[in-house]
């Protein structure tokens, strides 16, 4: 019998370890602004798993660990409220894994029936959970797999026909699968639900619900979902496929990072661009990440700033797979200098040393400028946040203010110094604008009007489908 049924668990998180304190091992990137009291070896857990969290470098649990893994270990459902960066991965995993080592399969499940599904708006969000799950993993014996569109098709359809026990996936390539038989959903002993939140925005619901209708009833396994809110859709969601979850609340911290040095402009909007390029040209900025509003303005900002000479690539949700594979880790290398982006397509992915941000349009939501400012300044490390309160988006100012809980510096330019800029029809080609970037041919011939994978672009139903 399910107890503390429907308790809220609400805390919030002031803990004693330094903000920013930082866990890089493996590779594991994540900002953990508070440990709790919890360590992992408290929680005795399997054998293979602690091995796991060793290798990884975990001793102490993050305040969404600490408060959901008790509970998930112990069989009970959780629907948590946690940010991306506060280790709500690892505590998913964890339990994940612990389940199915202490539960066996079925004896009548086939080998192309997962033990566990876990599903992701986007596709970057599903790789880095299956490379945190690779080091997790290791030494459990249980194989993982992975379905998301753009790349490698046929690759992902021959290691989910010859079984997994942990498929990690995003809905529409997962249910691309599932309907072609590839593989069965009748014998999942746990499912999670990560970023339920950012599922609806993207268009994805109707995919989430036929998904979780082709499993075992809710009381059959264990249910696991995380979002940035617990809005009223998505505890809708999780009462209507959950068995009685409990929910637990971490109120995201308001206090942005001690070492970021934050400050704000008012430019007019014709001088965005070039204060943009000045600041840059000014700081000698490398590894810059420029937050934009729209994916239209990403782009274009991509070819302004390549026509004056930085080296820019855009980050919008339908750039193809591979593409934006290689985007990432040049911008890792520090062979792409500024790296332009949409709040929904920067979600999920995790990028170190970033040296600056940029926010060239205020966020209309006060916790996505801590998330922002938040990829600077980690590992102890020194960071700089700049933002443009421009007259479009500068309304939102006084909230993001409140939230942070103090002013933003003020910095001042001016105008005459500013660059005169190149038009972006002077732009060298667009980052890898070159054959070989996009889906294949043989993919685009099986799959028309489909071209892109995974979430977190486009419009309309294709976009739920990628």
């Amino acid at each position: 019998m399910r107890h503390n049924v429907g308790r809220v668990w609400e805390q919030n998180v002031r803990g004693t370890a330094p903000l920013g304190a930082f866990c890089s091992a493996s590779r594991f990137f994540f900002q953990v602004q508070q440990l709790s009291d919890l360590s992992f070896t408290g929680l005795h857990l399997p054998e293979p798993v602690a091995r796991g969290i060793a290798d990884a470098g975990f001793e102490r649990c993050t305040p969404i660990q600490a408060q959901t893994l008790p509970r998930a270990l112990a069989g009970f459902d959780v629907a948590g409220q946690a940010q991306t960066g506060t280790g709500k991965t690892a505590a998913f995993l964890v339990a994940l894994f612990s389940h199915l080592l202490r539960y066996p399969a079925s004896p009548d499940r086939p080998v192309t029936s997962p033990r566990a599904l876990v599903l992701a708006p986007t596709r970057e969000l599903a790789i880095q959970i299956h490379r945190d799950a690779e080091v997790l993993a290791q030494y459990t014996g249980l194989s993982l797999g992975l379905a998301f569109g753009g790349v490698d098709y046929d690759k992902q359809r021959r290691t989910l026909a010859a079984g997994v026990d942990v498929l990690i996936g995003t809905p529409g390539r997962t249910i691309d699968f599932f309907r072609q038989h590839v593989f069965d959903l009748r014998h999942v002993q746990v499912m999670v639900l990560d970023e339920a939140d950012r599922m609806f925005d993207l268009g994805f619901i109707k995919d989430i619900r036929f998904l979780l209708r082709r499993l075992p009833a809710p009381e059959h396994r264990l249910n696991l979902l995380f979002s940035a809110t617990l809005s009223h859709r998505v505890l809708e969601l999780a009462y209507e496929h959950m068995n009685e979850p409990e929910l637990i609340r971490i109120e995201p911290e308001r206090i942005t990072a001690e070492r970021v040095r934050q400050v704000i402009y008012y430019p007019a909007m014709e001088e965005k661009a070039a204060l943009l390029i000045h600041l840059l040209r000014k700081d000698a900025a490398t590894r810059t990440l420029v937050f934009v509003n729209t994916k239209r303005l990403a782009e274009r900002l991509e070819r302004l700033l390549r026509a004056n000479g930085v080296l820019a690539a855009a980050m919008s949700g339908d750039v193809p797979q591979r593409k934006r594979m290689r985007m990432l880790r040049e911008f890792h290398d520090g062979k792409l200098a500024a790296l332009v982006a949409t709040d929904v397509a920067a979600r999920g992915l995790h990028i170190p040393d970033v040296s600056h941000v940029f926010n060239y349009d205020l966020p209309q939501d006060p916790e996505d400028y801590v998330h922002r400012i938040g990829r600077t300044a980690r590992a102890g490390a020194a960071g700089d946040a700049v933002s443009f309160g421009c007259e479009q988006y500068v309304e939102s100012l006084p909230e993001i203010e409140a939230f942070i809980g103090h002013r933003i510096p003020v910095g001042s330019y001016e105008p005459s110094g500013l660059p005169e800029l190149k038009s972006a029809h002077h732009a060298p080609r667009s980052f890898g604008d070159e054959e070989g970037d996009g889906p294949s041919p043989r993919e685009l011939q099986r799959r028309p009007g489909r071209p892109g994978g995974g979430g977190g672009g486009g419009g309309g139903r294709r976009r739920r489908r990628r």
